[in-house]
């Protein structure tokens, strides 16, 4: 009898034995979700984690908010429940300097910045322009936009000026023939530093636009080269302008191609909307990508986007921009007094048609013919309160960016 039990018993233990063999054979591959310890207490790695075994992925966080100032959201949401509609109205304007005699008018308005020209520096001194910067920001309730047209070579506002820099900044043709990329670079932290030592927080520029023909009225202007040549030069000024802590404008929306000046009268781009996806959108995604914080649109009239209004009044180019490209940052137009929009018929109110399009900035001379229509289509309901607190709170989201809130 007691060698049946034992002989039944080594037989038990073989075979439990081989099941817990095979068992283990069979999980080689799977790893062990839990490291326990003697009391039975989980000892993972703090942070390590588990794996799951169900094939699952872990899901990411779609809800992080990705969009240009959003670390700003909550301090500029608090002013603009405290701005009037009309100081509100005001902030959507980037108005030329104006002279001595108007400024006292133009800041009862409350504009949100200055766009300065060459004669707002001619021949004045270094301490000069400062001052007079000081004093514009001294007479705002809310800290103004600085802005100038400082892209070298042809247009240059501040360096025509002997007493304000020794040369005038060179175009970057010029610079990249000098020295390529490293040469942009140091002269554009070499810009940056002078405006930004004058007050000026805004530098529009760079010029995006490609450009391949030295017929084409923006050629002097553009980089000269290739759409991938010419998305490397705007990445490039883009890092040494967020070096020197100086905004930035991509330039023109959405792309000037081979156009007549539109300073003096329409142009018509007739060419298909294919062109701009391979080749005219590439800078301004690489600006995009490199952080630009703002767009300045065209008044060039895009036919494949929209055939009946320049690009700056029109919503589908503006939401091109911004669902396409995914740009969350400033939209500007271009000078609104340039004559292809002021001649333009049929149209009584093209600052409601530029709000309307989805423009957060408008460039103007006249300011207050522009506030004054802005402001009467929106209390006649033409333009909703909640379109300009979208702007507005972009703009000032922008300036508690830029370090001047």
């Amino acid at each position: 009898m007691k060698k049946i039990v034992i002989i039944l018993s080594v037989l038990l233990i073989l075979t439990t034995g081989c099941n817990n063999k095979s068992n283990a054979q069979n999980n080689d591959n799977v790893p062990s979700t839990d490291k326990i310890d003697e009391n039975g207490n989980d000892i993972n790695t703090p942070g390590e984690k588990k794996p799951d075994n169900t094939g699952s992925e872990e899901v990411p966080n779609t809800n992080e908010d990705t969009t240009l100032f959003h670390e700003f959201e909550n301090d500029a949401s608090k002013l603009l429940v405290d701005l009037t509609l009309e100081e509100k109205i005001g902030q959507m304007f980037l108005v030329r300097c104006p002279l001595d005699e108007e400024l006292t008018s133009f800041m009862s308005m409350n504009p949100g910045g200055f766009i300065m020209f060459g004669r707002d520096f001619k021949d004045k001194t270094k301490d000069e322009v400062i001052n007079n910067i000081k004093s514009y920001q001294s007479h705002s309730k809310i800290p103004m936009i600085i802005g100038v047209d400082e892209e070298g070579g042809t247009v240059v506002r501040v360096s025509s000026n002997p007493l304000l820099s020794n040369e005038r900044f060179k175009s970057p043709q010029e610079l990249y023939k000098i020295g390529g990329f490293d040469e942009i670079r140091n002269d554009t932290l070499k810009k940056s530093k002078l405006l930004l030592e004058l007050g000026i927080n805004l530098n529009l520029a760079p010029v995006a636009d490609v450009s391949l023909n030295k017929n084409d009225f923006i050629y002097e202007r553009s980089f000269g080269k290739s759409p991938d040549e010419t998305s490397e030069y705007v990445k490039t000024v883009f890092s040494a302008m967020h070096e020197s802590k100086i905004s930035g404008t991509l330039k023109h929306f959405p792309g000037y191609g081979n156009n007549v000046d539109t300073h003096t009268g329409s142009a018509y781009d007739k060419r298909p909307y294919e062109n701009f996806e391979s080749i005219d959108f590439l800078p301004f995604i690489a600006g995009i990508e490199a952080g630009a914080e703002s767009v300045l649109v065209s008044h060039n009239v895009v036919e494949s986007m929209d055939k009946n209004v320049p690009a700056s009044l029109s919503k589908n180019t503006h939401d091109i921009l911004r669902n396409k490209l995914n740009f969350t940052g400033i939209i500007m137009t271009d000078d609104m007094s340039m004559g292809a929009v002021q001649n333009l018929e049929g149209i009584d109110s093209p600052e409601v048609m530029a709000v309307e399009a989805g423009n957060d900035m408008l460039i103007v001379t006249d300011f207050e013919k522009s506030y004054n229509a802005l402001l009467t289509a929106v209390k006649n309901n033409e333009i909703s309160k909640a379109k300009i607190d979208e702007a507005v709170l972009r703009i000032l989201k922008w300036k508690y960016y830029m370090g001047i809130m």
